[in-house]
């Protein structure tokens, strides 16, 4: 088994167990289909270059990479679950879909390919790595001057821990048991500080909130709730 520097083996095999649901829209992966338009507008409104060049960090069984590549993108997949890679493959195969990849940490791709995308997605993948300020630096670092790079993860605070964990795990069966915890997930000003240490300028914010009643998600820009997203931009 491949050993990487800045990965947790236990989250790894918690995504390597699930791999298989990641296409099942019932499931208890259905929630991220279900939030991905929102997160694709997010991220494709602002991207002014035709055919983008986008990095999909820790893209697992590949539902952002597939509909930012259906939106036009060439998209490069990458994450440390081999498993969630090979259904990632699969899936875009059979959607006759052109994306690239790989099994590999995204700070061995910024080493290899640094200033080499327009825009780099790192979604939902921040609050399971033992340093996530590592992560954002080798965004940062895979990024052409100017380029785009978007993150989201979970904020650190009670109401999080009730809605995300304890609601959303345990309770609404919105994600796997287990998929989050508490110690791990992230401030927004921690997000933000990480950035501007890389070298990127904070652009906008945004989360996304569930109403329980209508099942069903909107986006609040401005907002830092509970599940959040943050766009930045690379100096030139």
């Amino acid at each position: 088994m491949t050993t990487f520097n800045n990965a947790d083996n236990k989250e790894i095999d918690k995504f390597d167990k699930v791999s298989q649901i990641w296409w099942d829209l019932k499931g208890e992966m259905g929630t991220l289909h279900v939030i991905n338009p929102l997160r694709t507008k997010f991220i494709m409104e602002k991207l002014t270059v035709q055919n983008p060049k986008i990095l999909d960090v820790g893209c697992g069984g590949g539902i952002l990479s597939e509909a930012l590549a259906k939106n036009g993108a060439k998209v490069v997949g990458s994450d440390l679950s081999q498993a969630s890679l090979e259904v990632a493959k699969r899936h875009a195969e059979q959607q006759g879909l052109k994306i690239e990849y790989l099994y590999e940490s995204a700070e061995n791709i910024a080493q290899k390919n640094p200033g080499s995308f327009d825009a780099i997605t790192c979604m939902e993948m921040l609050e399971h790595v033992p340093e996530p300020a590592k992560v954002i630096a080798a965004c940062a670092q895979a990024l052409k001057p100017g380029g785009h790079a978007f993150f989201s993860t979970i904020n650190r605070t009670p109401k999080a821990f009730l809605f995300a964990i304890v609601g959303g795990e345990y309770i609404l069966r919105l994600l796997p048991r287990g998929t989050h915890t508490y110690q791990k997930l992230i401030r927004p000003s921690e997000l933000k500080q990480w950035a501007q240490d890389a070298g990127l300028e904070f652009s906008r914010i945004a989360s996304l909130i569930y109403n329980p009643f209508t099942t069903k998600f909107k986006v609040a820009m401005g907002v830092e709730d509970v599940n959040y997203m943050v766009h930045f931009t690379k100096k030139k």
